[in-house]
């Protein structure tokens, strides 16, 4: 079982993500460390890219804060260093085509490999293109995670039958954000993904409120909540780690 497997087993799972270097790297550092005790089963970390398509503001502001902070690849591979003294669950890195690009696949993905990594997603990748990073991503045994969008319509069932470590399945059109409403006929994406692996899915993007962490983790495996956990940093900054806390354990408990 791939180590992003055994953080669905037996339960549901909750999934934060967190802008690296929003406010700083060590800000990072105890907020991951915060959310990993209060329960998180797996960790999204982003690496701040300068265009990141598929964010709302909230992201797309922690993103430009981290930059002009001086955030690089280089010093995030040496937070994962230091995180993986302590922290035990799955992480994974969430960042944007051009930034792998950039750094050299074929140095990011052994990179990954090293530090313990488990998988990767790529919002900007076309599930047409992937073959681009599978084969890389395979022979590190990174998991390259797959997104299913509302639009993907008859690809769901290709994407889903090719799926590693879990599926990406978005809430909603347009970019990250909390919602107050989400309206998307998931269950029925979900009945297909089922018919066609078992590898579990979770649902992200306009998650904010522990009621909707619940429902979504009824219908799939688990919650992932970024735009939420982000801004709580953005208003609390180097004092964020204990809100981002008893945030955590707030989604652990309604799931």
């Amino acid at each position: 079982m791939s180590d992003i497997r055994s953080a669905f087993e037996n339960k549901k799972a909750f999934i934060p993500f967190f802008t690296c270097g929003d406010p700083d790297l060590e800000t990072t550092r105890r907020c991951v460390i915060a959310a990993a005790e209060n329960g998180a089963d797996l960790i999204e970390l982003g690496i701040p890219f300068s265009d990141p398509t598929a964010e709302g503001p909230v992201i797309m502001e922690a993103n430009e804060r981290a930059l002009r902070g001086g955030v690089t690849t280089d010093k995030i591979f040496d937070l994962v260093r230091t995180l993986r003294k302590t922290v035990t669950v799955p992480m994974v890195f969430m960042t944007y085509v051009n930034v792998v690009f950039s750094y050299g696949a074929e140095r990011f993905l052994p990179t990954c490999k090293e530090i313990g990594i488990d998988g990767l997603i790529l919002p900007d990748l076309p599930f047409e293109e992937k073959e681009e990073f599978e084969d890389i991503c395979e022979r590190f045994d990174v998991d390259l995670i797959s997104m299913i969008a509302p639009t993907s319509h008859e690809r769901i069932s290709m994407i889903a039958k090719e799926a590693k470590g879990f599926l990406y399945i978005v809430s909603s059109l347009g970019v990250t954000g909390t919602r107050s409403e989400i309206t998307t006929d998931l269950g029925s994406i979900i009945d297909v993904v089922r018919q066609n692996t078992d590898i579990p899915c979770a649902i992200g993007f306009g998650i904010s409120t522990p009621e909707q962490a619940k429902r979504m983790a009824a219908l799939s495996d688990g919650a992932i909540v970024g735009s939420a956990i982000v801004r709580i940093i953005g208003q609390y900054k180097t004092d964020a780690p204990e809100h981002v806390g008893a945030f955590v354990k707030s989604m652990k408990e309604a799931l």
